[in-house]
């Protein structure tokens, strides 16, 4: 049975998440569109500026994190997003490039997966 903890720092999770994809999805339209950068690279920024964020309101809401090794931490977390990165853009290739569905919305749908996927590699590892 799921306890009422981990349910509350699943939801906070996913609100840093939040704040993490408007980081994400800005950063990556204004490189995209205004900048005129290639898809994969505007997204792999946006992604990586979104998980450095997510990683320091994680830390201090979410897992209330006081483990004095700061940069074993973020180094975990950063590899994880990593995984996450590459997970995220094959979901974008896969749905946008052969399946043409709408970019924003195959990215969106990657961002869904990854943010199962970070959670529970971070709930296990990085913040146990």
């Amino acid at each position: 049975m799921i306890d009422e903890i981990f349910i509350w720092k699943f939801l906070k999770f996913c609100i840093v998440g939040f704040s993490g994809m408007i980081i994400d999805f800005g950063t990556t339209w204004l490189l995209k569109e205004k900048i005129k950068v290639n898809k994969y690279i505007a997204n792999s920024t946006g992604f990586t500026l979104a998980a450095s964020s997510n990683y320091l309101l994680n830390r201090f809401w979410t897992f209330h994190s006081i483990n004095p090794r700061i940069a074993t931490e973020y180094g975990s977390f950063i590899l994880i997003s990593l995984v996450g990165l590459a997970i995220n853009n094959l979901i974008i290739f896969l749905l946008n490039e052969k399946i043409r569905i709408n970019f924003y919305l195959s990215k969106l749908f990657a961002i869904g997966v990854v943010t199962v996927w970070n959670f529970f590699m971070n709930y296990m590892i990085t913040f146990r």
